[in-house]
């Protein structure tokens, strides 16, 4: 039985598996994830720089946009290459230490997005609900604290969710059914008894997930009766660009989320847990710099000033 019991790190290394039951799938897939990192990389850095170089967008908003933008280009870092490698070539590896690093910062900035999700919805709330008021409430020295607050929340969660998974002996083989170092896929490779883990990720999941989603809708809920009140149709336009973008960011990072850590790690849904992970690394991230600036007088008003032609 001892030998049995092997942890994976004794051979250094983990298969990831990935999407190798549908081998015909695997080089459209490779094409399909390229494209969409590449929007990833190009869309959140085109945000970030110039949210940074046009003063006009030096607003708690776009300081939080940046923040986010930042954030994606990090999560899909920490996963994608290693699957585009994956999908290329017959080797299927990642190392035991690969392995540990991307489980704690695809942990880490998945949690962070939770919590700056709901930090972005409060700014919302501030600038429709409380608006004379809303350079107070939003003043830069908080608006520094809540970002740091949103990064410090997700690293020190995922330093204590990752700590638990990696004590969990592990069987002899070391396949994992997923194309990324996760949670519930690793926790199927177990030897012993899981399900104080399987507790432990659904207790964090339901603080960092559900309370968060919580939070946004009743901002928005306030949010919403005040809209109801606005006589002016400029206003209205201006706060259903902002808000309803805002909206479809959360809805399209929350519903995947929500599909698979919300429910216990089981071997029927993993294929469906595989193309559901993938949208939320690949697709959100990708489509948040659109979502954000298409139809944006803001940014449309910054990029006219960089090129001189206003």
């Amino acid at each position: 039985m001892k030998m049995e019991n092997i942890n994976a790190s004794s051979k250094g290394y983990f298969i990831l598996l990935g999407f190798s039951n549908w081998p015909h799938l695997e080089v459209v897939l490779f094409v399909v994830i390229l494209i969409f990192y590449l929007m990833t990389l190009i869309g959140n850095l085109f945000i970030i720089i110039l949210s940074y170089l046009d003063s006009h967008l030096h607003t708690p908003m776009y300081f939080f946009l940046s923040n986010l933008s930042f954030l994606d280009l990090c999560y899909t870092t920490s996963s994608i290459p290693q699957l585009l490698v994956n999908l290329w070539g017959p080797e299927k590896t990642i190392s035991y230490a690969g392995c540990m690093i991307q489980l704690y910062f695809a942990l880490a900035l998945g949690t962070t997005e939770c919590v700056l999700l709901v930090v972005m919805s409060y700014d919302r709330y501030a600038a429709v609900c409380r608006p004379l008021h809303y350079t107070v409430l939003m003043h830069p020295r908080f608006c520094r604290l809540l970002a740091v607050a949103s990064w410090l929340s997700g690293f020190t969660n995922s330093a204590l969710h990752s700590s638990f998974t990696f004590l969990v002996p592990l069987c002899g083989h070391h396949r994992v059914d997923h194309f990324f170092c996760e949670v519930p896929a690793l926790l199927q490779l177990s030897c012993v008894d899981t399900h104080a883990n399987e507790l432990t990720l659904l207790v964090t999941s339901s603080v960092f997930v559900l309370i968060p989603l919580i939070l946004i809708l009743t901002s928005y809920g306030a949010i919403a009766r005040a809209v109801l009140r606005m006589q002016s149709t400029t206003g209205l336009q201006k706060v259903f660009g902002t808000c309803g973008a805002h909206l479809m960011v959360v809805s399209l990072f929350f519903i995947p989320v929500l599909c698979i850590y919300l429910q216990p790690p089981s071997g029927n849904s993993q294929d469906r847990g595989k193309f559901i992970a993938l949208f939320y690394t690949v697709v959100t991230p990708s489509l948040n710099p659109l979502i954000y600036t298409l139809r944006n007088k803001d940014v449309r008003g910054a990029v006219k000033r960089l090129m001189g032609q206003d």
